[in-house]
Parts: structure tokens; sequence; C-alpha cells
């Protein structure tokens, strides 16, 4: 079974392995999507709660993969495993697969005992990773298709449509309204000076993404993302709530709380909230409160977050009110996706009206005032 799992699905093909090490696939850069690590961590749960072992679950799942360098990296995990590995140690070894609150855990697993458990409960904390990327992701594609849509149309309009009307008033010689003045100018310097501004445009998004990704970049728009007037409280909730319940589930999977708060720290998304979590570790270790370095940053951990903790920290329920909060924070989300989404399409109908109809305006304004001066 094993054999056949790592050799391949048909006699003659070479196996994902084999083409590893021709230099067609590189495992150690295999990017997993989410979704596809979801249904891997379902499955093995499943399988291992059915007291299947193992070995033989991972021969499965990487037999049935379709991801090529994931399909790799677990056919390398098989022959990991089948030498004498850890699960953990193997899954460490593909940080592009599997990050550290994912080793982690299953490190936790091997330890306790409780390895059904812990995937069992590594598949829901992705599943609702998932669910939350999903919110996100719906609440951002259209302002985003919107945007793009009102610039291709305003874009043609000045390239295309606003050049055929001024070669018309020009030849007529008809006095333009300030408006109209500045329309043609727009569209002219568009034209007239597309090899510039396009490299330009180009040159601008290319520099601040690579700005983007400098430490001042980075903590700026980490910043930026927290503090935007719409976007940024629904982003703050999202924060909130990855903190809570990525806590939570480690915490319960048996692993320490400082090696909890480091991985939490590690995979906060956000600078500001990387930093004010290592400051609480620190807080941690010496021996104090988790509560009292996170309330001293309200705009990151509002009141009702940090007392919750305080309590849990006391009652020595922690974990269960770090879930509690993940929950009510998720709610909020999605109320707050729904309620953005619902506020932002008039606002787009409304940019896209401004914009386009002002253009026509501007167009139509001067053949208004040569129909007048004709009828007189």
């Amino acid at each position: 079974m094993a054999e056949q799992a790592v050799a391949g699905g048909k006699k003659g093909e070479p196996t994902a392995f084999q083409n590893f090490v021709s230099g067609k696939v590189n495992s150690k850069s295999a990017k997993v999507k989410l979704a596809e690590k979801v249904i891997f961590t379902r499955q093995l749960s499943t399988m291992i709660a059915a007291g299947i072992p193992l070995l033989e679950c991972l021969e499965i799942l990487a037999e049935q993969m379709d991801n090529p360098g994931f399909k790799c990296a677990l056919e390398e995990i098989v022959l990991m495993v089948r030498g004498g590995t850890d699960l953990s140690s193997a899954l460490g070894e593909y940080p592009n697969c599997f990050e550290d609150i994912y080793v982690n855990m299953i490190r936790a697993g091997e330890v306790s005992g409780q390895i059904d458990e812990i995937l069992e409960r590594l598949a829901e904390f992705l599943e609702a990773s998932a669910k939350l990327r999903a919110q996100i992701t719906s609440a951002m594609t259209y302002p985003i298709i919107s945007l793009i849509m009102i610039g291709g149309i305003a874009g043609f309009l000045l390239m295309f449509v606003v050049p055929k009307f001024k070669e018309i008033f020009d030849s007529m010689g008809v006095k333009l309204p300030l408006i109209t003045q500045i329309l043609m100018g727009v569209s002219s310097g568009m034209v007239t000076y597309i090899y510039i501004w396009i490299p330009v445009a180009i040159g601008t998004v290319v520099g601040i993404k690579a700005w983007a990704k400098t430490p001042p970049g980075t903590s700026f728009f980490d910043w930026l993302s927290l503090a935007a007037p719409v976007f940024g409280p629904l982003f703050k909730k999202v924060a909130i709530s990855r903190f809570c319940r990525t806590f939570a589930t480690l915490i319960s999977s048996g692993v320490p709380i400082l090696g909890a708060l480091e991985i939490v720290a590690s995979t906060a998304g956000n600078v500001h909230i990387a930093k004010a979590v290592i400051n609480a570790a620190e807080n941690v270790r010496q021996g104090e409160t988790l509560a009292a370095p996170l309330a001293e940053v309200p705009h990151l951990f509002p009141p009702m977050v940090t007392r919750m903790i305080a309590i849990g920290e006391k009652s020595g329920a922690l974990e269960a009110l770090l879930m509690k909060i993940s929950e009510f924070y998720d709610d909020q989300t999605e109320a707050a996706v729904e309620q953005l989404t619902s506020l932002i399409e008039p606002i787009m109908i409304g940019v896209m009206g401004v914009i386009v109809g002002g253009m026509v305006l501007a167009i139509f304004l001067p053949i208004f005032e040569m129909q007048k001066a004709l009828q007189q």
C-alpha cells in the first residue's frame, strides 16, 4: 500500500516526488490554499478517529491530492514518518504548507496522545478562518470591481470619445464652459502623454507594493487598515476574532501559554497587534497578568475584550471566554459585512453617476449653447 501510494497512480507515470527530484516541482515552496488545507485536515481527522493508522492515512491523502506541490510535500512527509520522524517535525519542514500554529498543535496532540481530538479542533479552527476570509473577500470584491469598472469607463471616454468632441468644438470655434475646458485638458493630457503616465502609474503601483513590504511600509498599511473610516472597524473585528480564536485553540490543545502567545503574534497579520501581544507575553513571563498590557492599547483591544480576558484569568476559564469573544466578533463581522455591502452599492453607483454624468454634462453643455445660439 505504502509503495503504491508513493509510486503514483498509473504505471509508467512519474510521481510528484520524482518530478520534484527532476526539478519540475519544488515541495519546499509549494503553495497550499486554505480550502485544500481544511479538506486535508478534516479528512485526516476523520480517518484517524475511525482507527486507520496515521501512516496509511497520509499515504491515502497524498495519493488523492491534486495540488502537485502539496502532493509532493505529503509524499516526502510519508517517507519521513515511515522512517521514524514525528508527524509534527515532518510537517515543520514545510512552512509554506503548514504554519507554526498547525505544527505546534500537532506536536501538542502527539505529546498528549489526543491527536485525533487536536486534528478535530484544528479542522474547526481552519474552517472558521476560511469562513472569515470568505466574508472579507465578499466585502472587498464589490468595491474593487466597481472601481475598476468606473476607471475603465472614465478612461475609455477620456481617450476615445472626448477627443472627437474636442475636434468638433475646435473646428466650430465654440466658447467652452470651464467644466468642459477642464475635461478637454484632462483628455488631451492623457492622449498626448500616454507614453509617460502609463509607466508612471505602473511604477507607482510597483513602488507602493515594494515599500509595503518594508517595516515602515508594513507598519503604515497595518495602521491604515485599522484606522480607515469604512473598512477599519471591520478589519479590527476580524483581527480581534483571529487573536481570540487562535489563542483559545492553542491553549485548549495543550500548547503552553507563552508559546501560544508567540504563535499568535507571528500569525496576527498586523504588526501593531503583534507588538501588543509580544508585550503581553513579556508581562506573562514576568508573572503578571495578560489582560493588563492589552488594556493599555484600547484602540486595538476594546475594554470588553480585556475585561473578559481578565475574568478568564481569574476564574481559570480563559479558553472558554476567548472562544465567546471570538464567536461574538464573528457575528459582528458577518453583520458588518452585510451592512458594508448594502452601504457600498449605492455609494459606488453614486460615484459612477457623478463621474460619468459630469463628463456627459461637460460634453453637452457647449452643444446646448450652440443650439440656443442657432435658435436666436
